[in-house]
């Protein structure tokens, strides 16, 4: 059966985004570059407010996000943190710049946000990010990067705009194939199932569909609120969002509209389901699905539902087209400073700093399944070197990392609506049977004119 969704939150979203364009009281202006903070004074008390996303979902996401804040505070006793989720109507859509900005027109801004790379453009132009290579001492900011176990050089520059580090990389994954290998085994698909491609993933779900009498797979990329991912099985066909040169949408093209014809094909089959994102969400944990593309981010959730079902969780890379390389994009966020206060932009910092430290990476890893960014924690004489060992769903996820392309953030103001212009039209093509040339073409003729 083929779903039907409401749309209201997707256009509070969109107006979000757009009116709220010039209203930064930060600034928004990048040539007006703030000079490098003093560290604070030992009897200097300083409170800030820090906004996270992670602190909506209940559970792993919530507990180790309030973990870290409270080993933070107890290291730093001069600095209080407020920690808050994203606020309002835009928790519930996904915005979180929507909800920075809302509190910027009433002049309670956080001082320190975790938004999304697809907002990483306008945050640094319009949202009065402060740039972090601005306000601390590149000294500094490179040891961060470094020390015994460095950031990633893929993950490194992910939140660099214009020849500055708007943000610090923070949480983040890889699109993982997670399924239930006792489902597969019902079904009769024996030892460790080939799913290095979509065709053979089908092959593998069609069986598995055959023997439940349902759809079997779930792909979190072809729904709103999956773009991050499907960007990445466009580039693993060969097509692209956007131009290099960022002036141009691509996903009219030939490339893009086979991508997504392909998974038409599998929700026609009957092996793809129609669910929106919340169902998918719990799909594989309930058992409804025996497959799901999706978040390594939804690793600590699905182990923890196998644990309590009994059954085994396991995991693959992301699937490829034909014998081309699949090419993962990132999902996440960065930390960004919006503060224009000194005291609060330096204590922001110091908390930027914990929360993408070795001890940040261990929990945030072991606990709730996004990369550490600091892969060397997982090698010998690591601290995640023993959990690794005993959790090999993390593999895929590690891999991908070296092989990484970044999450494409649209230009201009109306980036949030482009992103809806497109998944609606990938959800009309693979679950409302529209015909993918035509409405590929047209969506991205539509968000040429808003980014033109």
């Amino acid at each position: 059966m083929r779903f039907r969704r409401s749309l209201a939150a997707g256009a509070c979203a969109i107006i979000a985004s757009v009116a709220l364009a010039a209203c930064s009281s930060s600034g928004a202006s990048t040539e007006s570059a703030a000079e490098v903070v003093p560290k604070l004074g030992t009897d200097e008390q300083v409170e800030i407010v820090f906004e996270s996303y992670n602190l909506t979902q209940a559970g792993v996401w919530t507990d180790t996000v309030n973990q870290l804040i409270s080993e933070f505070e107890e290291a730093n006793p001069n600095i209080t943190v407020k920690a808050q989720p994203t606020q309002g109507a835009a928790a519930a859509s996904g915005n979180y710049v929507g909800s920075v900005q809302t509190q910027l027109l009433a002049g309670k801004a956080p001082d320190v946000a975790q938004l999304t790379f697809d907002a990483l453009e306008y945050s640094a132009t319009q949202l009065g990010a402060k740039p972090l290579s601005d306000i601390v001492d590149a000294d500094e900011l490179e040891a961060h990067f470094g020390g015994e176990n460095p950031m990633h050089p893929n993950a490194k520059v992910l939140a660099d705009w214009d020849g500055k580090t708007y943000g610090m990389p923070y949480v983040f994954s890889t699109p993982v194939l997670f399924y239930n290998a006792d489902m597969l085994q019902a079904a009769g698909v024996t030892g460790t199932p080939d799913l290095s491609s979509w065709d053979k993933v089908e092959e593998v779900a069609a069986q598995v569909s055959a023997h439940t009498g349902k759809p079997s797979l779930d792909v979190n990329c072809t729904i709103k609120g999956g773009g991050w991912c499907m960007q990445g099985l466009f580039k693993s066909n060969g097509g692209e969002v956007l131009s290099e040169d960022r002036s141009t949408i691509g996903f009219g093209s030939p490339e893009a509209v086979e991508t997504v014809e392909r998974f038409a094909e599998m929700s026609d089959a009957g092996v793809l389901r129609s669910a929106d994102w919340n169902a998918q969400i719990e799909g594989l944990a309930k058992g409804d699905v025996a497959m799901s593309l999706t978040s390594s981010a939804l690793q600590g959730m699905f182990m923890q539902a196998a644990d309590a079902g009994g059954w085994t969780l396991s995991a693959a890379a992301m699937p490829a087209f034909g014998d081309q390389e699949a090419v993962p994009t990132n999902s996440g966020s960065a930390l960004f400073v919006l503060s224009d206060d000194p005291s609060k932009q330096r204590a922001g910092w110091e908390l930027i700093k914990f929360l993408s430290s070795d001890r940040a990476y261990e929990l945030i890893s072991s606990q709730i399944g996004y990369l550490p960014l600091r892969t060397g924690l997982v090698e010998e004489g690591g601290a995640l070197h023993e959990w690794a060992q005993q959790n090999p769903l993390i593999e895929p996820n590690l891999a991908q990392l070296d092989r990484l392309q970044p999450w494409v953030s649209f230009p201009g103001n109306s980036y949030v609506q482009v992103d809806d212009i497109l998944s609606t039209a990938i959800e009309e093509v693979v679950y409302f049977g529209k015909p993918a040339e035509a409405t590929m073409t047209d969506a991205a003729e539509r968000a040429q004119a808003l980014i033109g």
